[in-house]
């Protein structure tokens, strides 16, 4: 398909920011944070190194994901109308943009295969899951996958979903928020994501429903004693940013131009809820020192 650059409006610095998506790279740092404090929990290390080339490595790959997506969604028209399209900035050059994201993506392997080389050697699983994560997040990104009517990209991301723990809710938020904006033209485009299949009525409810569950999990948690308290305290400081999010979302789903910023909204719930977890997991590792915290880990 031709390239189709398009006119764009005087102010390319913000236009920039918007295409970089700097908020977006989040969804590598809360996971990574959450999980080097759950790590501290259990064995009172932290290895800021290795903590250092992984996160670098996560961002390059995330970098990978969303510069491909560009090049794909040029491909498709998905962007025609998306001056803040990193192709669309570089007046329609899709090949520079594709070769931005496999030079992010082998840097990013590399860091990560360096930086996790002796896990790995442990633990061959290590690198099985992270390879699986990987080509999840492609599937979901993925020309073939996620711009066709038989689209793999919503169901995966729905078993995604399923399967991930509460920061996996928090980040498909995110994903899921970012195409409320554009359900005319992703159907127009024939990208059925999962918001084209909802409609913006169901999805916002949807939306209601997957923002409660990661407290309502967290109080069950909790009640049964499958996890200590300080977990389900620490989650109310983001109580805020969840309420914001869905009273957003709620009153603005059929307002393509307003509703567009629920994905920053979701974005600052998902950093709230991410680091007030890891917050509380740090916590924990030095609350066995504190006679006077009556907190009981799960055995």
């Amino acid at each position: 398909m031709k390239d189709n650059p398009i006119a764009l409006p005087p102010d390319r610095r913000e236009l920039w920011k918007a295409a970089i998506k700097i908020p977006m790279y989040s969804v590598a740092v809360v996971p990574i944070t959450v999980g080097s404090a759950a790590a501290f929990l259990e064995t009172g290390k932290f290895a800021a190194s290795q903590f250092g080339g992984v996160l670098l490595a996560s961002l390059l790959i995330i970098a990978w994901l969303n510069l491909s997506n560009d090049a794909f969604d040029a491909e498709t028209d998905v962007d025609k109308g998306k001056p803040e399209s990193v192709v669309n900035l570089l007046g329609g050059n899709r090949r520079a943009v594709l070769l931005m994201s496999l030079a992010a993506f082998a840097a990013g392997a590399g860091i990560m295969a360096a930086s996790l080389a002796p896990v790995v050697q442990a633990d061959p699983r290590v690198g099985a899951w992270l390879a699986a994560a990987v080509a999840c997040g492609y599937v979901y990104q993925g020309q073939r996958f996620a711009a066709s009517p038989g689209s793999a990209g919503a169901p995966v991301a729905g078993l995604l979903w399923l399967c991930s723990a509460i920061v996996g809710v928090t980040t498909s938020a995110i994903l899921f928020c970012s195409h409320f904006h554009q359900i005319s033209g992703d159907r127009a485009a024939g990208k059925m994501s999962p918001l084209v299949r909802l409609g913006g009525a169901l999805g916002a409810r949807v939306l209601n429903g997957a923002v409660a569950a990661p407290y309502m999990a967290l109080a069950v948690a909790t009640a049964t004693g499958a996890a200590p308290w300080p977990l389900v305290a620490a989650s109310a400081v983001s109580l805020p940013a969840a309420v914001f999010l869905v009273d957003f979302v709620t009153s603005s789903y059929s307002k393509p131009e307003v509703v567009r910023f629920s994905k920053l909204h979701a974005i600052s719930w998902h950093v709230a809820f991410g680091f007030s977890l890891t917050a509380a997991l740090v916590f924990l590792r030095f609350a066995a020192a504190m006679p006077w915290i009556a907190v009981t880990l799960p055995s």
